[in-house]
């Protein structure tokens, strides 16, 4: 395992366009699917890390809670099913049931759509305002697993609240941490590592 932070895309910048397979519903995800959001939460996890494993239950609350105040949340795992093939979507779609994730859950298998947000970590949160402008990126909160912090959520739904209600984000944020991405050998991006 191999800890690593976000890379902190900066502010402003623009949802990267995506299409992704639905691991549960076999349906097409993309950013046209988020249009009418208030805000979209694009998170990348996977099955394996233990740092995605002690936040599920807050991700799976955290969806339910603002989903139907307008957040559209996609979640993506992007890991090498060479290198990791238990992170693939049949065990993608086994975790989105057993948490009863309220949003889709997709499989990156070329990598390009974790290479167009700079994810480097799982978990890695980027959060967009109702125009699709990068408003926050960094920790879901100070918890890690074995730190004795118990999991709140707390920067993240800071975050999330202040979209919803247009107010602004401070610019000041802490990077997630996580595992990094396992990437397919020879598809590393040039900003990591």
């Amino acid at each position: 395992m191999v800890m690593v932070e976000s890379t902190m895309l900066p502010l402003g910048t623009a949802a990267p366009a995506f299409s992704l397979t639905d691991v549960v519903s076999g349906q097409t995800v993309n950013l046209g699917s988020f249009v009418n959001a208030r805000a979209l939460l694009v998170m990348f996890i996977c099955r394996h890390c233990p740092f995605v494993k002690h936040v599920e239950p807050e991700l799976a609350r955290i969806g339910h809670d603002y989903g139907p105040q307008g957040l559209g949340i996609v979640a993506i795992s992007a890991n090498s099913l060479q290198t990791h093939p238990q992170d693939g979507p049949e065990h993608l779609k086994a975790q989105a049931e057993a948490w009863g994730f309220p949003f889709p859950y997709c499989f990156d298998e070329t990598q390009a759509v974790a290479k167009a947000y700079t994810a480097a970590c799982t978990p890695d949160f980027f959060l967009f305002d109702g125009q699709q402008r990068l408003a926050y990126r960094g920790q879901l909160d100070d918890s890690r697993p074995s730190n004795g912090i118990p999991v709140t959520g707390k920067d993240l739904r800071a975050a999330i609240e202040a979209v919803l209600a247009g107010q602004p984000i401070p610019a000041e944020q802490r990077p997630s941490i996580g595992c990094n991405i396992k990437w397919t050998p020879g598809n590393e991006p040039a900003y990591f590592g």
